[in-house]
């Protein structure tokens, strides 16, 4: 490792970053002592999870500490280990724990743009520029149970990314839907209450994971960058409702990607900055700057601007407010380089503030494409009643995927909507002008009709909703299954010859397991899902047969 380090600090030592930050900064050297090691593993705990309270004392067991800014909900760890190099059994079950949704492995900077946008259950929020979802999950995680998170990602890979992690946090407010974020629709009417736009950036303050980043770095590629930056934080606050908060953030430390896109829409007058370091009064940071140089890509200091835009701003207005923002230097917490800007939406005034769109005549827009999720209704509702005994509300489906959102989502799908600035109406019961690619939580499949089963991310949670599939046990059985043994269905009591399928067994404790029933009882959960309830029950975590 110390040769490793000792390279990267050798190319360090000679790049243009390092150069551009000896303008930034008064001590560039303290930053850069804090800038090339490597980072070490931090994790976010789901405050949702029922496992809560034992994936905390595992990581304490682990010599892992609490984060000491991180407000919640739930709570952040620093590892004792660098990123990726966990061993043995802290490995399994670390991977585990991140792919049945109980942690998000994140890297803490990561963490405070959320921290900042500060979202409150019933709210709908737009998360711009989304994926791979780790804000998006924690968005969720404030609102619980509630609300509703567009979470938006233009590149078809990505989204794929983005609704994996969703799915495996199993979070019912997410909506993840695919447009340019430069002009997303504005769906509700009224504008979103919070919008989070961490936008592409060059990633500058990287280098401890991303070391090519000493190597690639150049003054050019942060101005390649500020004009999208700028559009995104311009259709940002516009689809903002008035007074709403918006949070612009990057990876990068360059001026140019950072003040220099919050000034521009300043002088438009359509935001104000709020006071990021009092929201986050326990992160150790600087304030935003007021004055930054032109650098040429040697990191020499140029007369002429390239783009009058790039320049510090000449009102003191202006710049006065950049002074909130928050600047997190790699030395400042002992992590990544980070910005952020907090704005609210100015109220607007006078007559025009109550007055409704112009009203145009109701248009019928292109259907929803028919992979979009719909209500359940007709036959699928009458088979979720048959087999559950209810059906809880603001179930939907999307091929054979049954899903469980929340009012807030089913708000949006019913809500009207204007669009070419108000002169046409949309009718309600529809998604579009939204591209909607999946949402909430996977609670069941369907297959040829018949319903296979309920999920087991979906189990515990649906236990208080539904009665149909659940089957009280001893405890004792479900650690016999855990360790590999699939009894026979006599096991479950003397109506077992009647129990065939899909069924969740539950003991005293309310631990749920997910099985099918035929002529032996077989766990249908994942083999990450196994090592968790192994772990959390005190059994063998990794059994003979599968090392």
């Amino acid at each position: 490792m110390a040769g490793r380090e000792s390279s990267w600090r050798e190319e360090a030592e000679s790049s243009i970053l390092l150069k551009a930050v000896s303008h930034w900064r008064e001590d560039p050297g303290a930053w850069f002592e804090k800038s090339y090691s490597r980072l070490f593993e931090t994790v976010r705990v789901n405050p949702h999870s029922p496992d809560k309270d034992w994936v905390e004392g595992w990581l304490e067991g682990m010599g892992s500490s609490r984060i000491p800014w991180f407000s919640g909900p739930g709570s952040a760890w620093e590892m004792p280990f660098e990123r990726g190099s966990a061993e043995g059994e802290a490995r399994l079950v670390l991977t585990a724990l991140h792919d049945t949704g109980r942690i998000t492995r994140q890297e803490a900077v990561s963490m405070l743009p959320v921290l900042a946008l500060d979202p409150r259950p019933g709210e709908v929020v737009l998360d711009m520029c989304a994926s791979p979802g780790s804000k998006t999950t924690q968005i969720c995680e404030h609102l619980g149970d509630s609300g509703a998170v567009i979470a938006n990602e233009v590149i078809s890979g990505r989204v794929n990314t983005l609704v994996t992690n969703v799915q495996r946090h199993a979070s019912r407010p997410t909506v993840v839907v695919q447009h340019d974020g430069r002009h997303i629709p504005k769906v509700p009417e009224r504008g979103f209450d919070r919008v989070l736009v961490d936008v592409p950036c060059t990633g500058s303050g990287t280098t401890r994971k991303n070391p090519d980043v000493w190597g690639k770095w150049l003054p050019s590629s942060g101005r390649s960058m500020h004009e999208l930056q700028h559009d995104l934080l311009s259709r940002a606050i516009k689809v903002a409702k008035p007074g709403g908060r918006i949070v612009y953030s990057t990876c990068s430390l360059d001026p140019i990607e950072n003040e220099a896109v919050v000034a521009r829409v300043l002088e438009s007058g359509v935001a104000k900055v709020v006071k990021a370091h009092d929201l986050l009064p326990e992160v150790p940071s600087d304030q935003g700057m007021t004055v930054w140089p032109t650098l040429d890509d040697s990191g020499r200091v140029i007369d002429d601007p390239v783009l009058e835009c790039l320049i510090p701003p000449r009102e003191a207005s202006v710049a006065s407010q950049l002074e909130s923002c928050m600047r997190v230097w790699n030395d400042s917490v002992g992590g990544g380089g980070f910005f952020l800007a907090v704005l609210e939406k100015a109220a607007e005034s006078g007559r025009g503030a109550a007055a409704r769109p112009p009203q145009g005549p109701r248009v019928n827009p292109l259907e929803d494409p028919a992979s979009s999720p719909l209500p359940i209704a007709g036959e699928l509702a009458s088979l979720l009643e048959e087999s559950w005994g209810s059906v809880p509300s603001n179930m939907w489906h999307r091929g054979k995927s049954i899903l469980w959102s929340t009012d807030e989502v089913r708000g949006v799908w019913d809500s009207e909507r204007s669009r070419k600035g108000g002169r046409e109406l949309v009718p309600g019961g529809r998604w579009r002008p939204l591209n909607v690619i999946h949402l909430g939580l996977i609670s069941a499949r369907v297959r040829k009709g018949e319903l296979e089963r309920v999920v087991s991310k979906a189990a515990h949670r649906l236990s208080g909703e539904i009665s149909g599939p659940y089957i009280e046990v001893g405890s004792d059985l479900l650690e016999e299954i855990l360790l590999g043994n699939e009894p026979s269905a006599e096991a479950l009591g003397p109506f077992a010859g009647e129990i065939r399928g899909s069924r969740v067994l539950v003991d005293e404790s309310g631990f749920c397991l997910s099985v099918w029933v035929g002529n032996r009882v077989t766990p249908m959960i994942s083999e990450s899902e196994k090592t968790v309830m192994r772990a959390t029950r005190g059994l063998p975590i990794a059994l003979l047969e599968e090392e």
